[in-house]
């Protein structure tokens, strides 16, 4: 056998692994009803949503850094 005929196995073999891992995938998607679809995307959203809140509450603090502010100023200030 020569070289090429080998080259051209493995990548038609290559092709067809790549060809049953698409449907497999697609096999799985379509797995999901509506609702189960749904559901998983409310899920999602109220996760982002709890996360937003909590990164706004953060940054709503006022002087959160001063503290270091006027410790960096003093700092500055002794040279």
């Amino acid at each position: 056998m020569r070289w090429w005929k080998a080259v051209g196995l493995a990548g038609a073999a290559g092709v067809v692994a790549t060809g049953v891992v698409v449907v497999r995938a697609e096999r799985r998607r379509r797995a999901y009803t509506p609702d189960q679809v749904r559901e998983q995307l409310q899920a999602r959203f109220a996760e982002v949503a709890t996360a937003e809140e909590v990164v706004d509450a953060g940054a709503e603090r006022p002087g959160r850094f001063a503290a270091g502010r006027a410790r960096l100023r003093r700092l500055i200030r002794r040279d």
